[in-house]
């Protein structure tokens, strides 16, 4: 599925292809403070079908608990999350968040990670698959 997005303040856009049934929930302790929110909702998009098409975003390397490093792109305007991505040049995909794609609303969650982290109010969301960790695919 072709897909659009931008972030907040329309500085930074761009395209991607993703696959709607990779869609995932990630209730980590990373992505809620990342987030600002109690999880994050991601799709995975092939880097070679990842376009910026306008716009540079701003990149912190964040040191996850397993010492793997990880970009956290976000527009340096307005905040808006992009993308996280593996600090490797031949990485395979990059991690959109789904926020700022405009077809946000056909990008249901297929599967939820690391819900040992959930808060404990956050049941989950009906019809996933769920993981106390990351899966392995």
């Amino acid at each position: 599925m072709k897909i659009e997005g931008a972030c907040h303040c329309g500085k930074v856009r761009y395209e991607a292809e993703v696959d709607p049934a990779t869609v995932t929930i990630c209730h980590c302790t990373d992505c809620q403070v990342l987030s600002g929110s109690a999880f994050r909702t991601v799709v995975p998009a092939p880097r070679a079908s990842f376009r910026l098409l306008s716009g540079q975003p701003k990149i912190y390397v964040k040191t996850g608990d397993s010492g793997t490093k990880r970009t956290q792109s976000f527009c340096g305007d307005c905040g808006t999350p992009i993308y996280s991505s593996p600090v490797t040049e031949d990485f395979p995909a990059y991690s959109l968040r789904v926020g700022p794609i405009r077809q946000r609303a056909q990008l249901r969650p297929k599967v939820e990670c690391f819900r040992r982290s959930a808060l404990d109010w956050n049941p989950g969301l009906a019809g996933t698959r769920r993981f106390d960790a990351m899966p392995t695919y």
